[in-house]
């Protein structure tokens, strides 16, 4: 399983190429933008790890011309900086996860089997989170044994939260891929949505899945993740 990182810091580089491999990944590293670039075009891989400070070209517009290229392997973002507005940025470029410098290795691993795992998804016709079942052919939701009715907008989102699960989405990203338009700022649209879904899937006290990621979006998943807001 062949993984590109993309990462001028010489150290930094060395540290992730060697712990994947020793994990058993097969590893090719670009130093710079253009050489990253370059590489992500020319090659297949399972999955990129791209930084965004790069000499050249940075990681964010690396990650664009990608998508515009109609190229969606999978890519971990990695941000010394680790703010709020980095991490929707680089979500909203079409980033599948982010992680911020300095990290444990234990967390970089995980987060990639998670984003490869994810990406193995897309083709699924039942999808699961927890005890809820989703049927990409007929459309059904089933939380347990009860069955729960969907508006066509409302399965629309529910299929999107779960082929990403685990996955922090921006109100943008959910925006562009549910709805087909760009996100409106002053627009509670997903909110909305959110809500509707929840009170479909969560009644009768059963445990949380869609989570509220304060500044940033929404994610699914069934334990609560960091930076949950109360709501």
């Amino acid at each position: 399983m062949s993984i590109l990182v993309i990462e001028d810091e010489i150290k930094v580089a060395n540290f992730i190429t060697k712990g994947l491999q020793e994990e058993g990944y097969e590893i090719i590293a670009a130093y710079d933008g253009e050489e990253g670039l370059e590489m992500a075009l020319a090659g297949e891989y399972e999955g990129i790890v791209l930084d965004l400070m790069l000499p050249k070209r940075d990681g964010i517009s690396i990650l664009r011309e990608l998508r515009a290229r109609g190229i969606r392997t999978p890519v971990l973002i990695l941000t010394a900086k680790g703010t709020i507005q980095d991490k929707v940025i680089g979500l909203d470029s079409g980033a599948d996860d982010y992680l911020a410098k300095p990290f444990h290795f234990e967390e970089l691993t995980a987060r990639i089997r998670s984003m490869l795992r994810r990406s193995t998804v897309d083709k699924a016709t039942q999808l699961e989170v927890g005890d809820l079942v989703l049927d990409t052919i007929s459309h059904k939701a089933k939380r347990g044994e009860e069955d729960i009715e969907l508006t066509a907008r409302e399965y629309a989102l529910l299929e999107y939260l779960m082929r990403n699960a685990d996955r922090v989405l921006s109100r943008s990203v959910i925006t562009q891929h549910v709805w087909n338009y760009n996100f409106d700022i002053e627009s509670n649209l997903v909110d909305v949505y959110i809500n509707r879904l929840r009170n479909k899937i969560e009644v009768d006290n059963r445990p949380r899945l869609i989570h509220s990621i304060r500044g940033v979006g929404y994610v699914m998943r069934e334990k609560p993740p960091e930076g949950e807001e109360g709501n």
